[in-house]
């Protein structure tokens, strides 16, 4: 199926800059709520990539951030520096290390999810939940394709 025309194609009909619109209102409007913990919306992210188990290495978080092995490697310094996070070499690969959070690293991820949890839910008062739900499927299914294409090469 082809969507997409030269006559028909604008900002409001592109799915890449409503996404990044998206993301960057998104971004603004939660970063108060890391800095009242000393944090980036960055930092946290991190914090809840490891928690979740999404990452468990300083690649896997460098892949679920997007971040260069450079800028994963700053940023895991900084959460080590504030006692976030704890790093250890895996025992059958030197070269891995291993990323866990610390208690204070817990708690602080917890507490700004749950502040991140209140924030959008008042954004959303007046969605209903099936609207809630498709959005976050066709995103869910939008993400899949783009990790596909990343991963087939398919590039422009």
């Amino acid at each position: 199926m082809v969507f997409y025309t030269k006559t028909a194609f604008t900002p409001e009909c592109s799915v890449g800059y409503q996404a990044r619109r998206v993301h960057q209102l998104g971004q603004g409007l939660t970063e108060p709520i890391f800095a009242d913990e000393g944090m980036s919306g960055t930092q946290w992210s991190a914090l809840m990539s490891i928690w979740t188990g999404r990452a468990t290495t300083c690649a896997d978080l460098s892949r679920d951030l997007s971040h260069d092995k450079g800028a994963t490697t700053r940023l895991v310094d900084t959460l080590e520096q504030r006692g976030w996070v704890t790093r250890s070499r895996a025992a059958d690969d030197r070269r891995i290390l291993n990323l866990e959070l610390t208690t204070d690293g817990e708690a602080v991820a917890i507490r700004c999810r749950d502040r991140v949890i209140d924030y959008w839910n008042r954004l959303l008062v007046d969605w209903d939940k099936t609207e809630i739900e498709t959005l976050i499927g066709l995103m869910q299914k939008l993400r899949i394709t783009l990790d596909a294409a990343a991963t087939e090469g398919r590039r422009p």
